[in-house]
């Protein structure tokens, strides 16, 4: 098994700041506190990050976004059936979380509302954040045949991904996300059952 310094000094600092800013928030996390954590000194953080925290901040909101944007192809790219996809998605998530003690939530959510109307260049960096996760639920609705309302519908699921993780937290149950992924698979079969409805009609005109 490998060590934390296996990786690059950067990637490090990245990393433990991405893991703070999830658990803690960015006001909460100072640069003293993820130099002793990424076991760096103060002037390797302003090496590679000469804007200092804020800087810093949004290259590890990228990271968690990069982070959750794989964990979404992967879980969708695992089935076949969107529907059943999003159902083990949310139960791995709900694992996830209760395993990190309900600390690991989204990698993001706790920055974007602390940034809103305070740190733009953060708030920015996680808006993109999450669309580029609906993009990623837009492409596998769209494989899976959902057409016209493919987008629609993958704003839904991070909508209410993102609700369900933190009162998931809030609640300390993995009950919320478990049952986020049932109506969502319930939703998600509606939408196909009306897109197939909308096409034989169509093909009767």
């Amino acid at each position: 098994m490998g060590t934390r310094h296996d990786i690059g000094t950067r990637e490090r600092i990245v990393r433990t700041t991405s893991r703070l800013l999830q658990r803690q928030g960015y006001e909460a996390t100072g640069l003293k506190q993820i130099c002793q954590e990424a076991e760096v000194v103060l002037g390797s953080v302003y090496h590679f990050f000469p804007g200092g925290k804020r800087e810093l901040g949004v290259e590890a909101v990228g990271h968690g976004e990069r982070e959750f944007a794989e964990f979404l192809r992967d879980a969708f790219a695992a089935d076949d059936d969107p529907a059943e996809a999003v159902v083990a998605l949310c139960r791995r998530l709900a694992a996830d979380l209760r395993d990190s003690d309900w600390l690991d939530g989204c990698p993001v959510t706790t920055v974007a509302l602390e940034s809103a109307g305070r740190e733009p260049e953060l708030q920015q960096a996680a808006e993109q954040a999450y669309e580029n996760w609906r993009g990623q639920v837009r492409a596998a609705l769209e494989r899976a045949g959902f057409g016209a309302d493919a987008a629609d519908l993958a704003h839904t699921v991070i909508n209410l991904l993102e609700g369900a993780e933190l009162a998931a937290q809030v609640s300390r149950s993995t009950a919320p996300l478990e049952i986020a992924g049932r109506h969502l698979a319930l939703l998600m079969s509606a939408y196909r059952t009306s897109a197939r409805t909308r096409r034989r009609t169509w093909s009767r005109t």
